[in-house]
């Protein structure tokens, strides 16, 4: 990562004290405080209260749900209110949280784990951290009970019923397929009794009513687990959101922030400061905050712009860097004109990959180049071998006679939606037009404040072409399930897969992929699902998208993360000196 830091005093500290989070991790991941760029022999104030940014609201307790799975809800919760056995390493990696839970593979064949959760392991509201909790992932997760919404099958639905009872704190999960990404499996999602309680059951009888496949009996408790948590403008009653992390989730003010305070009950190490507020600011709207003091740490989306205001505020460190994650244009092909493929190839022939990259990423990264794959980024070493693979650089020059050719003299309207406000994306939509128009398009900017949102564009597939990023990791399964084939095209139904986008041949090697525990392997396997995305044109990837963190220069322990984790993996170590 790049890394820049203005000396000087900063302009305002955040209003009220500034707050430190402390989250369970093991031993070797507890940042030493000269890793943020803001080290200090001063010691943390343990009463204080550190803000951050982000440009969403968050709108579920639980972002397991198909529907709710997006980073506004997992940079919030699923960091450190939420623990698993395992989180994100900063260089989007697995790193093992040992405070949580250890895990060790007992068997090759068939793939055989063993989990030990720490005995001292509870959740804030007093209730044990156990067998339940993992009977509660299996059910939502193995697909096995389709009432439960949850992001995908590809994980528990390999995993044979897990053969513990309550208060079992040893666990063992056999699988009846291979995992590509074993070690990285979601283990303890949400909270088992607060479900079981919920749907009129015990623990005891949840548990039960799963290991016996009794669909009618865990019906209320799935209702309960899909939408019991939604804020729909209001806080659920807290009794209702336990944490097994070192923070818990204090106040809510819609459209405004919410609060997280340290949690009293935590087993392990708590957290440096008692408070950290995610203050929902828009992406516009961030630096100005950071320099009034309004917030203490920014993730802003990076654009020319943005870069040139932070060069500019004394007293704040900047850090620039890779990232896994990546903006793209995504078809719909359930319904619109991009069902046809010559009009996804006449398309693709006119947007100006390369000026938007020269124009919009450049200014902060001069050696950027367009991202000609969705799946691997360009700081890792198979890149290259990836890209000649999939053949994408017959995209990168745009054509508009080529792209007449292909339109026959057709006028076609094309909307494009996105997530505003977002000014790189607004920039990205008017390059797109000022091209795409010459060759008989008519783009058409529908950037919505809910793109997002449930029942929004995105959700429901009202779009042509949809501007978004995916935030990914190192790991292999986290991405498959945006190319598989959909059940139904419904806000419920498609999970990743927004465009609803269907290859049966390419959903073989996706299957392949999964099952493969050597990572020799996946490599070539990963080149030829790149190359059917590009003969098949189901979304056209642009480019990489910088990270770009800023932040009080008084606050310590801030680490950027490469992954979706986002700087928010290690709010336990956040403190203002």
């Amino acid at each position: 990562m790049s890394y820049a830091r203005r000396t000087g005093r900063f302009l305002a500290v955040a209003t009220g004290a500034a707050i430190l989070l402390t989250a369970c991790a093991s031993g070797e991941d507890k940042p030493a405080a000269n890793e943020s760029g803001s080290a200090s022999s001063a010691p943390a104030a343990a009463d204080t209260t550190v803000t951050h940014a982000f440009e969403q609201e968050l709108n579920s307790y639980n972002g397991f749900t198909a529907e709710e799975y997006s980073s506004q809800n997992h940079i919030v919760v699923s960091n450190r209110v939420l623990q698993d056995v395992w989180g994100y390493s900063t260089e989007g990696g697995v790193r093992r949280n040992e405070e949580v839970a250890t895990y060790e593979k007992v068997s090759d064949d068939p793939l055989t784990v063993k989990y030990t959760l720490n005995p001292k392991s509870v959740w804030s509201d007093g209730a044990d951290l156990g067998c339940a909790d993992v009977m509660l992932t299996w059910a939502t997760g193995s697909g096995n009970f389709p009432d439960f919404s949850y992001i995908s099958t590809e994980q528990w639905g390999r995993v044979e019923l897990p053969d513990c009872k309550v208060g079992d704190k040893e666990i063992t999960l056999k699988y009846k397929q291979p995992f590509v990404d074993w070690e990285a499996l979601d283990v303890l999602t949400m909270p088992a009794h607060i479900v079981a309680e919920q749907g009129g059951l015990t623990v005891e009888e949840f548990v039960d009513a799963v290991k016996k496949g009794d669909k009618a009996k865990l019906k209320k408790a799935a209702e309960f687990y899909n939408k019991g948590w939604l804020f729909n403008g209001k806080m659920p009653d807290k009794k209702l959101m336990p944490s097994n992390g070192p923070f818990v989730i204090d106040s809510y003010s819609p459209g405004q922030s919410i609060t997280l305070a340290r949690n009293e009950k935590y087993w392990g190490e708590p957290a440096k400061a008692a408070k950290v507020v995610i203050r929902f600011i828009p992406q516009d709207e961030q630096v100005q905050a950071l320099q009034n003091g309004e917030t203490n740490i920014i993730e802003p989306q990076s654009n020319p712009d943005v870069v040139a205001q932070l060069g500019g505020l004394n007293g704040v460190t900047v850090k620039t860097g890779d990232q896994f994650l990546y903006d793209h244009l995504t078809f719909n092909f359930n319904k619109g004109p991009f069902k046809d493929p010559n009009l996804r190839k006449a398309f693709a022939l006119c947007v100006p990959r390369q000026q938007i990259v020269d124009n919009l990423i450049k200014p902060q990264n001069p050696e950027a180049q367009t991202l000609d794959v969705r799946n691997v980024v360009g700081f890792q070493p198979q890149y290259a071998d990836t890209v000649a693979f999939a053949g994408g650089d017959k995209w990168s020059t745009v054509d508009i006679e080529g792209a007449k050719k292909l339109l026959d003299g057709k006028k076609l309207k094309v909307r494009i939606g996105y997530n505003q406000p977002n000014p790189r994306r607004t920039q990205v939509v008017e390059l797109i037009k000022a091209s795409c128009d010459q060759a008989g398009f008519d783009i058409v900017d529908t950037g919505s404040e809910k793109f997002f949102a449930d029942g929004g564009d995105l959700a429901n597939t009202n779009f042509d072409v949809a501007l978004f990023g995916w935030s990914g990791s190192a790991l292999n399964s986290g991405w498959t399930s945006t190319y598989h084939t959909v059940d139904k095209c419904t806000p419920s139904g498609k999970g990743n897969n927004k465009g609803c986008y269907s290859n049966k041949e390419l959903d073989k090697v996706l299957e392949q992929i999964l099952a493969e525990t050597d990572p020799t392997k996946t490599v070539d396997l990963v080149k030829q699902v790149e190359k059917t995305l590009w003969d098949d044109l189901m979304s056209i990837p642009l480019y990489s998208q910088p990270a770009l963190t800023a932040w009080s220069e008084n606050v310590q322990n801030v680490v950027p993360n490469a992954s979706q984790a986002s700087v928010t993996w290690n709010m336990h170590e956040w403190a203002i000196q």
